[in-house]
């Protein structure tokens, strides 16, 4: 199987496991154009309009697109810088109240993204969007060694803490969605983002379907049925007058 086949095999592992929703995301930053693949869809060039990166995200998790997004096409500054396609503004440090990881400036003009199941690229990073009990589940597959390498970012930007820091720090990243994930690119309030580089993916895959084989797949996290569960006072009555048990 080619590199690109077995990554989409982790994307339908993922997808499987943990009854996802939506797709996870492969993300692979860009350094020219000649990496884009034909019958990406470019946001201005294509529909005449510009996104958010959380939208980005959204039209390939959700809708199955392979999305090509060059500075051109973004309409929210903060992306923009932290993938370092724009020189920060004079003076400007937008890390101050949020601190958050950038690319230097120059290093790529944009960045692809594709449900990893079918994507045509080798992916940088991916992003598992999970409710808090898939990702409880995910995060219960890793290994003693990878669970000391589990991080959280808990403040804006999630489109930056999703792609820069897995990328520069390595390790796997807990994210909470920043407010323009919920707003612009509709977001579940349930769902959370784990992101993790491609170095670490094989490692992760083996975990889940190690854990998985041991019986303790998502799908077998189910609520537990308690029969003979307490009962108020009068229910024994009617039941003890029925000259049913009322025990």
């Amino acid at each position: 199987m080619t590199e690109t086949g077995e990554f989409n095999r982790y994307g339908e592992v993922l997808e499987n496991t943990f009854l996802l929703r939506t797709s996870p995301v492969a993300v692979k930053m860009l350094k020219s154009e000649d990496e884009i693949p034909q019958g990406s869809f470019r946001p201005k060039k294509d529909g005449g309009y510009h996104l958010a990166q959380c939208q980005a995200f959204a039209l390939s998790r959700r809708d199955g697109r392979t999305v090509a997004m060059l500075r051109e096409d973004h309409w929210c500054p903060a992306a923009l810088m932290a993938y370092g396609m724009v020189p920060l503004p004079p003076g400007a440090n937008p890390t101050r109240i949020h601190p958050y990881e950038m690319f230097a400036y120059g290093t790529y003009i944009g960045i692809l993204t594709a449900p990893l199941k079918s994507a045509s690229f080798v992916p940088d990073a991916v992003i598992v969007y999970a409710n808090t009990a898939q990702l409880r589940s995910l995060l219960l597959s890793l290994s003693p060694e990878a669970v000391r390498e589990v991080n959280g970012r808990f403040f804006p930007p999630s489109c930056a803490h999703a792609v820069v820091t897995p990328l520069l720090k390595g390790g796997y990243w807990v994210i909470v969605p920043d407010p323009g994930e919920y707003q612009r690119a509709l977001c579940g309030e349930d769902e959370m983002m784990f992101a993790v580089p491609r170095a670490k993916m094989p490692a992760l895959i083996a975990d889940v379907e190690r854990f998985s084989s041991q019986g303790f797949a998502y799908r077998n996290h189910n609520y537990i049925m308690c029969p003979d569960f307490p009962r108020p006072d009068f229910y024994k009555k009617m039941f003890h007058d029925w000259g049913l048990d009322d025990y």
